[in-house]
Parts: C-alpha cells; structure tokens; sequence
C-alpha cells in the first residue's frame, strides 16, 4: 500500500478552504480515480511543534492506494481536471509525497 501525501505549504498569506476540499475536492478526486482509490482524508494544520510556531503546512489531503502503478494509472488521465480544481479552494503550490505505508 502506498500513500500520496498532497501538501499545502502554511505561509502569512496562504488560504485553504477545508469546507471545499473535504465536500467538493476530494469527491471529485475518488469519482475520476474510482475504485483504485482505497481511502482519502484530509488534516488541517494547527501549529508547529514549539508553543506559537505556527504548522508549517495549512492542510495535507492523503490518499491510500495499492500501489504507486495503480496510483499512476487512475491519476494521470485526470491529473489537469484535479490540477485545475486548486483555484477554487488555495492559493498555495502543493508539494507531493508518495511514500509506502509500514504496518
């Protein structure tokens, strides 16, 4: 299993619209990659690790998959209809993780 961890940089001007992403966003995602998706949810920064340090990423959205091939495959016919759905809920440039799930 592998998880695709998408992730919202936190900046003094950076915006995030969990409202939109958790009822808009990532029903969008599931529907386009079906059922390669096996589970997706989403964390809203709060705070850094000391007291007052702000989280240094506003939100993550993670997705579980079988495999990075099985990822590659749902995602990518649809990656610029997913891509161009940022707009409307960040202004921030996500940076993307893919990393194998240890159990």
């Amino acid at each position: 299993m592998i998880k695709v961890s998408v992730l919202y940089p936190n900046s003094e001007d950076a915006t995030f619209d969990m409202d939109y992403y958790r009822a808009t966003h990532l029903p969008l995602v599931a529907e386009l990659v079906g059922k390669a998706l096996v589970s997706a949810h989403a964390d809203l920064g709060l705070a850094g690790g000391a007291p007052g340090q702000s989280a240094a990423y506003i939100a993550m959205g993670h997705l579980v998959f079988e495999s990075v091939e099985s990822f590659q495959q749902a995602f990518g016919p649809h990656q610029e209809v997913i891509l161009a759905d940022l707009v409307n809920f960040t202004n921030t440039q996500p940076s993307v993780q893919i990393s194998e799930i240890k159990q």
